[in-house]
């Protein structure tokens, strides 16, 4: 259903799951868990993965903290953009990688829930996507001294209004890992 004509490839995309932002994430080992799950599932599929990591001057590029934590790892020929804004998309090759690989359909999992996982989402789905959130496969880290709301329910939320997202020739959803279908869609 992607308004990008001759996508109907699904990529999985995995946000920002690295050493310092995910380091003491709301469930993280069972999150990074889920996305292991999903990656070794997407790569028996030969559905393209795809890495994003973060780097700006508190998140310094190649900084212990900067690497994808140790229970991940991105296979040889699996493309990994580097960022320095929330949206993946923006400065960055991910819009031509995807193009190369037919990509009309992204499955969406990652860190930070309330930063970039969320202006990926809205980056990909007004760029014309279709766009899966993975439910249980998406984390962030305590920002209550901030007056931002507990993590499971900014988790929730984005839950909640990412499942009733629309605009024309579009999709979004929200599916838990076991039930995430990784082929294409026509």
């Amino acid at each position: 259903m992607t308004t990008l004509e001759n996508r109907s490839a699904t990529a999985l995309l995995v946000v920002d799951v690295q050493n310092v932002v995910v380091d003491g994430a709301y469930r993280r080992d069972a999150v990074v868990a889920n996305i292991a799950d999903l990656v070794e599932r997407a790569r028996r599929a030969d559905t393209p993965v795809v890495w994003v990591r973060h780097h700006d001057d508190v998140l310094p590029y190649g900084s212990d903290g900067w690497h994808i934590v140790s229970e991940l790892s991105p296979a040889d020929g699996e493309p990994i953009i580097d960022k320095s804004y929330g949206d993946a998309f923006e400065d960055t090759p991910l819009e031509q990688t995807l193009a190369d690989r037919q990509v009309g359909r992204l499955v969406v999992t990652g860190a930070e829930t309330d930063a970039c996982v969320r202006s990926t989402l809205h980056g990909a789905f007004t760029r014309g996507y279709d766009v899966d959130l993975v439910a249980d496969a998406h984390t962030a880290g305590d920002k209550t001294a901030w007056g931002a709301p507990p993590v499971p329910a900014v988790i929730d939320h984005t839950n909640l209004y990412w499942a009733h997202q629309a605009a024309p020739g579009r999709t979004a959803g929200v599916v838990a890992t076991a039930e995430v279908d990784l082929g294409g869609r026509e």
